[in-house]
């Protein structure tokens, strides 16, 4: 009497979730150094009086770079299908995400623009890099300049706001969920990678 071997089965880890593209990967991530550079900066330029000048001319190009960013990442997006969430994700995180990565589209390309046109206002030389400046989009005005001025405040503390909730929600997924939904957007290999999205 013969007996064919039994087949062993081993419990199934998690499966991982499809990534992004490596160009949407790329962007992601150097858009956000670029989003936490421009918030301490912003800060920094409240409360430093010596350093105020040069951190303008720090500040203004990287507002220009992330805008430039922001509508290649818009533009990347609508022509490209994001992975899906992780399944077990509640509605509730599905509805979370989706309106919160939207606020800080809205946000990383409203942002410079409201900088730009208070610059503007005020006369001042919009200065990239050297001799090469912007023109200005607004016209030079003290009281449009003030406006906008609160504006810009007030568009960086809602900025400050949005960022933290989103980086607490990945936090929250990854160090308490578990479902792995940092590894849609990450360079390293993450254990049981089965597949992800065509380089491009």
């Amino acid at each position: 009497m013969s007996s064919e071997p039994t087949p062993t089965t081993t419990p199934s880890a998690t499966p991982a979730p499809v990534r992004f593209t490596r160009v949407a990967r790329l962007l992601h991530w150097t858009m956000a150094v670029m989003v936490v550079a421009i918030l301490f900066i912003g800060a920094f330029m409240v409360t430093s009086v010596g350093d105020f000048r040069f951190l303008v001319t720090v500040h203004e190009p990287l507002g220009i770079a992330i805008l430039l960013f922001v509508l290649v990442r818009i533009g990347w997006r609508l022509t490209h299908t994001p992975p899906p969430l992780p399944p077990g994700m509640v509605r509730l995180d599905r509805l979370a995400a989706k309106y919160s990565e939207r606020l800080l589209y809205a946000l990383l390309l409203v942002q410079p623009l409201i900088g730009w046109a208070m610059v503007s206002a005020s006369g001042e030389p919009i200065v990239l890099f050297g001799s090469l400046y912007l023109p200005h989009i607004a016209p030079q005005n003290i009281t449009l300049f003030a406006d906008l001025l609160r504006a810009h405040i007030a568009a960086a503390y809602l900025l400050y706001l949005t960022f933290a909730a989103h980086l607490a929600g990945v936090l929250v997924h990854t160090i308490v969920i578990r479902d792995r939904v940092l590894d849609r957007m990450a360079f390293w290999r993450a254990p049981g990678y089965g597949s992800e999205a065509p380089p491009r």
